[in-house]
């Protein structure tokens, strides 16, 4: 994985993962408010300009939240987002997240390639210890992907979030820093 100091870019031969800026806007919001990428979120308001400016000036903006866009190299197309959020310096944490929002991108290894290059760039950049995620359990191909990451499942909860008029089960994965021992 090569990294670009300047402005930290993070990419391998196949994808490529550059900071957030706010003419990723427009993509943000039609990726995130696909019923394919939003109904995965245990977060399900539909965003809006205005919300994600906010989202930018309150955490990305402030360093609250690490996030970039994943381009993809083979065809030269931004096709998601992945983030680490509440980072937590003293306890040395941080939770991650990503989407793709292009149907073409999907099942393709790139959700698991940035997982890899995010986990690595928590280890060794911000020096955090764990990864955590939150995942729904029946979304049974996230938890694939994650498990391919280097993620392991800590715990399951059942009927943890109340969501559409019913109960959802959620698993608690992370991954340790294992004394630099990339993933």
């Amino acid at each position: 994985m090569h990294k670009s100091e300047d402005n930290m870019i993070l990419q391998d031969e196949k994808i490529r993962l550059r900071p957030i800026e706010e003419k990723d806007t427009d993509n943000i919001i039609k990726w995130r408010n696909k019923d394919s990428v939003r109904l995965n979120f245990i977060y399900q308001k539909l965003f809006t300009v205005e919300s994600h400016t906010n989202w930018l000036k309150t955490m990305v903006w402030t360093g609250k939240v690490k996030q970039f866009i994943i381009h993809d190299e083979r065809v030269n197309m931004d096709v998601g987002s992945v983030f680490l959020r509440d980072i937590d310096y003293e306890n040395q944490k941080a939770e991650y997240g990503i989407f793709i929002g292009e149907d073409s991108a999907r099942g393709r290894g790139i959700g698991t390639m940035a997982a890899k290059m995010m986990v690595n760039y928590a280890f060794e950049e911000l020096r955090l210890n764990k990864v955590f995620l939150r995942v729904f359990a029946e979304n049974k191909g996230a938890v694939k992907s994650y498990e391919k990451a280097g993620f392991e499942r800590e715990a399951y909860l059942r009927e943890e979030i109340f969501l559409n008029g019913r109960f959802r089960d959620i698993i608690l994965m992370s991954v340790l820093n294992q004394g630099g021992k990339k993933v």
